[in-house]
This record gives structure tokens, C-alpha cells and sequence, in this order.
């Protein structure tokens, strides 16, 4: 489906982008950049010191992400040899917003589970299935950025009682959510929605004494990047009880599995082998958060303009 934006971008900017189905994580990978002078990445393709070598052999000059983040890129070691570097401010955030609110409805109403007994010719309808309505909900957001506010628009116009959580004071919230302390997050909420960016420096934020401090059978959703998240405390939290559902677009260490057919094959890691075996009370989508029409949209076009403009004035006002 995305060839078809990259085909309708080239012609529009008069560039010839070559789409590849691997992840450009490898030294063999990173020989697909022979001949050209651009390279566009994904968030989970990792441009280490030894990919940043090739790249600068092979006579690259424009490094560029269609993503927000820019952790998967050594950005120091980039920028000492030279590259010019650019990302994706932002792209449609009801793409990841319209997915969160999915996840945790899908929980709420235990849709995975009640749909799967249907599959299985099994129309009981048992206590599992019971729940509370979303306009009786409390939703916390962690991160009123673009994401976490469009999140909460959709949260509460669907009835639910929004609160959210930033490092900054964010306006603009009157009518959708109250902003308050994290303690208040997690006491309060029915649902949490991760819409936070990872730093490195901050460590995880779901950690045990997260999850210990959250509501008995709350909710928890992530769509923002699995480096977020302890995963084996997800799965004491969600094996004990506590949690009541999760719902998991990103993982750390995802480029394992992600985008890979496991069907006939055990997963490469024991965490992730438990994660699956803990369905439906965990959800997982393969990193599909971007994976919609506009959101592609923008991200490829974006970048195009990235390119563009250091092309035409050898800068570019998406530079990192």
C-alpha cells in the first residue's frame, strides 16, 4: 500500500525513490544504499556507527526519518560525518490516537475475547464479557502533545471523564481533559494511553511501582515506543491480576518479530512467546499506529519536502 504514496510523491517532487522490504538495520542492508544519495529510514530502522560508515562510503549525503523520534539514529556520530539529517514533526495524530482508543475499547469490552468463543461456535455469554461503559470511565493521558490531545478529544467525546499528564502546562484543554499530577493518573484511571516520547536519560516510565499505583483491573495502552515500558512487569501485573487488559502497538526490541511471519515457528524470545500466550487479556498490533492513509500521506510527502528543501537551499526546517 505505501508504493503507491511514494509513487504519487515522486511524481509530484521529480524524485525516484526506490522502496526496499528490509529493515536497514544490517551491514547486509545497508549495502541497498549503494548508488544513492538519500536514505530515507523507518523508526525501526537503526542507523548505528557501522550502518553511518557504509552510508558515508557509499557517498550518502541526506539521512533522513519519516518518524517523530530520532533514537534509532547515533545523531552525534551522524552529524560528525556530516550528514544532513531531517525527520517528521508530526503526522496525522488521529492515525495514532483512533488506534489507542481501538485497543482500549477492545479491552473494555472484551471484543478479542468474545469475538474469538463466536469464531469457536461458542455463543455463551458469561461473566468475563460484563463491563462498564466508557462514558463511565476515567482515561488518563500521559503526554498532551498533538497525539495525547487529539487521544483525549476522541476519549471524551465518547462521554468518558479525561485527565492527562505532561512536564509542561498545555492549554488549550478546556472542554476535553483536566490536566493533573501522575499520582492522579494513576489512581483515578479506569484506562491509561501512553502518548509520551521515550528520552533515554528518564528511564521507563511503566515500571512495577507504576503499575502498583494504578487502579485494580485498569486498562493500560501504548502506542508510543515499547523502550516506555518494562515488559516482564506488564506480565507479572497482568498474570497477578492487577491489570486488566493491555493493549500493545510498540515493544522494545520489536524489529525482532515485528513484520515477520512467526505462524509456523516459535517467536526468538521467551517474553515474547508469554506476551502471546497472554491474549486476549494482551492485545498486540505489529507498530501499526502510522499504517493509515493520511498518515503515510504526510510522512512521505514530509520527507519529499525534507529533501527538497536542502536540495534547493541547503537547509531544511526539520533538521536534527
Amino acid at each position: 500500500m505505501e508504493k503507491e504514496f511514494f509513487k504519487k510523491y515522486d511524481e509530484k517532487y521529480g524524485f525516484e525513490a526506490v522502496c526496499v522490504p528490509e529493515f536497514l538495520n544490517s551491514k547486509e542492508t545497508a549495502e541497498l544504499a549503494k548508488g544513492f544519495e538519500a536514505v530515507l529510514l523507518r523508526g525501526n530502522c537503526f542507523a548505528n556507527k557501522e550502518n553511518l560508515d557504509m552510508y558515508k562510503e557509499f557517498g550518502v549525503k541526506y539521512l533522513l526519518t519519516r518518524s517523530v523520534g530520532t533514537d534509532h539514529i547515533d545523531t552525534p556520530y551522524a552529524k560528525e560525518l556530516g550528514f544532513k539529517l531531517a525527520r517528521v514533526p508530526f503526522y496525522s495524530p488521529n492515525a495514532i490516537g483512533e488506534l489507542a482508543v481501538t485497543h482500549a475499547m477492545m479491552l473494555l469490552r472484551h471484543m478479542a475475547y468474545t469475538t474469538d468463543r463466536a469464531r469457536k461456535k461458542n455463543f455463551i455469554v458469561d461473566n468475563f464479557m460484563f463491563s462498564k461503559e466508557i462514558r463511565n470511565c476515567t482515561v488518563g493521558i500521559i503526554g498532551l502533545g498533538k497525539i495525547g490531545r487529539t487521544t483525549a478529544k476522541i476519549f471524551s467525546g465518547m462521554g468518558a471523564t479525561v485527565i492527562g499528564q505532561d512536564v509542561f502546562k498545555i492549554d488549550g484543554l478546556d472542554g476535553i481533559a483536566t490536566q493533573v499530577e501522575m499520582d492522579e493518573i494513576l489512581e483515578k484511571s479506569d484506562i491509561i494511553s501512553l502518548h509520551c516520547p521515550y528520552i533515554k536519560e528518564n528511564g521507563k516510565i511503566v515500571t512495577r511501582e507504576f503499575l502498583s499505583k494504578m487502579k485494580k483491573g485498569a486498562i493500560l495502552v501504548n502506542t508510543a515506543r515499547g523502550e516506555l515500558q518494562d515488559i516482564d512487569a506488564i506480565i507479572e501485573f497482568v498474570e497477578n491480576g492487577h491489570l486488566g487488559g493491555v493493549g500493545l502497538d510498540v515493544l522494545e526490541g520489536e524489529a525482532k518479530i515485528f513484520f515477520k511471519d512467526f505462524e509456523e515457528a516459535s517467536l526468538p524470545d521467551e517474553t515474547m512467546e508469554k506476551l502471546i500466550s497472554l491474549y486476549p487479556k494482551i492485545l498486540i498490533s505489529p507498530h501499526i499506529g502510522s499504517y493509515t492513509d493520511e498518515a503515510v500521506a504526510n510522512m512521505v510527502e514530509t520527507s519529499f519536502l525534507n529533501l527538497r528543501n536542502y536540495l534547493e537551499t541547503g537547509d531544511c526546517e526539520n533538521k536534527f
